[in-house]
């Protein structure tokens, strides 16, 4: 269920666009019955559901008899070069799959043609307008996933602690991580990663902001700043693990929450399958904030390119990719992400489920989410925040000092 998310290439991208993002496209390939074709090029398809995309282009062939769908799948990886490329070249399909980060660069570079007409309210609204610049419209959410705080229902009730309520607030978290942790037992009350993604999603929930609103400087260096620095860095080796410990190795957080050695645990829906054969009781609720709720989302999306000649043809396909019954029955059935819409009861088959019960956290937390910051440099920001962070759990820094150089760090980049 996991999505995938691109960063590296939104540099390059930039550049790529930046003189050709109005080019014309190609003439599109003609069908064989005299059918307006619509290209769709994606890389969620690829590597497990290439038959559930075809299942709903019948589906949708089959209601929009003028319209044939030619689809191109290709694997993650080479995805961003090739689609860049094609916009730079003039040879951009109709409609296209973009993460996020990758949508913000291309809305900005005039390649995403403006959707008219959408209909917001079958969407959450959350994703509906991540997919929005300027206040228009230049794409439609496909598929999201998020993070929740995940608990071991048997470590609180052994302990005496009271479950984790949507009102908890960090202070809350942190008293019952410091009951819960026994480290003669191995037991760890609290696990949340020292990275970027983690400190804006903090950030947010102190009230602070990582960027200026013009985008120009970063602004982490606060107040706000420095108490997500220190509520991410003060748990190390207190409730949770040190590095030391085999924190920051691939899959040790999740061996120890399934170990039954973990108490709380921040991290992505996508891991509920992975947890399915556990032997204790646990679920899940929204992440506490500080001053305020804020839970990280992760959304891709569906565009129609600025240069296409069959724009009207290609919303009408993303429309029905990203919102009609038959796709969430589709994704559902398949477990291939989860479909953006608002009615609850498309959701059915999801919410049902046993494990974790409280799967309706998932939705609440769309209502307080935060995106993440993009500039061009994507990726340098993201590893030099992640490396300042660790310099102060280390001790090797002062979290005001590590929390001063990323952000000259990060203005290095935005100038």
């Amino acid at each position: 269920m996991r999505l995938r998310i691109a960063a590296a290439s939104v540099g390059v991208l930039a550049l790529a666009l930046s003189a050709c993002s109005q080019g014309s496209a190609t003439a599109p390939s003609p069908s064989a019955d005299g059918k307006t074709v619509v290209r769709y090029m994606n890389f969620s398809a690829n590597n497990g559901h290439e038959k559930d995309l075809d299942a709903i282009v019948a589906a949708f062939q089959k209601a929009n008899a003028g319209i044939e769908v030619q689809v191109e799948t290709v694997p993650y990886a080479n995805y961003f070069t090739k689609l860049q490329t094609a916009v730079a070249g003039g040879t951009a399909p109709d409609a296209f799959e973009l993460n996020y980060e990758n949508f913000v660069t291309y809305a900005k570079n005039g390649s995403l043609a403006e959707l008219s007409g959408v209909d917001k309210s079958a969407y959450r609204k959350s994703l509906v307008e991540a997919y929005a610049s300027d206040g228009k419209q230049y794409g439609l959410p496909e598929s999201f996933s998020n993070v929740v705080l995940f608990y071991n229902k048997k470590l609180f009730s052994d302990a005496g602690v009271a479950a984790p309520a949507a009102t908890w607030t960090w202070a809350d978290e942190q008293a019952a991580a410091q009951k819960l942790s026994n480290k003669a037992a191995g037991v760890w009350g609290d696990y949340q990663p020292m990275t970027y993604n983690e400190f804006y999603k903090a950030l947010a929930q102190t009230g602070g902001k990582f960027l200026s609103d013009d985008g120009k400087r970063a602004t982490f260096d606060s107040p706000e700043g420095l108490r997500a620095a220190n509520w991410l860095i003060g748990k190390n080796g207190k409730t949770m693990p040190t590095e030391a410990d085999g924190a920051g190795t691939p899959d040790f957080d999740s061996k120890l929450f399934k170990d039954g050695k973990l108490a709380m645990w921040h991290n992505g829906i996508w891991n509920f399958s992975t947890l399915k054969d556990v032997s204790f009781d646990w679920d899940v609720v929204v992440e506490p904030g500080d001053t305020t709720k804020a839970s990280a989302m992760f959304v891709n999306g569906l565009t129609v390119s600025s240069a296409s000649k069959n724009k009207d043809a290609a919303q009408k396909w993303i429309s029905y990719l990203s919102a009609s019954d038959t796709t969430a029955k589709v994704r559902l059935d398949s477990s291939w992400e989860l479909p953006p819409v608002a009615d609850q009861s498309k959701l059915a088959s999801y919410l049902s489920q046993p494990k974790p019960a409280n799967r309706k956290a998932v939705f609440d937390a769309l209502e307080n989410s935060v995106l993440p910051p993009v500039i061009k440099r994507q990726q340098e920001m993201q590893d030099a925040v992640t490396k300042e962070l660790g310099e102060a759990a280390a001790g090797r820094k002062p979290v005001a000092q590590a929390l001063k150089d990323a952000q000259t760090a990060v203005n290095g980049m935005l100038g």
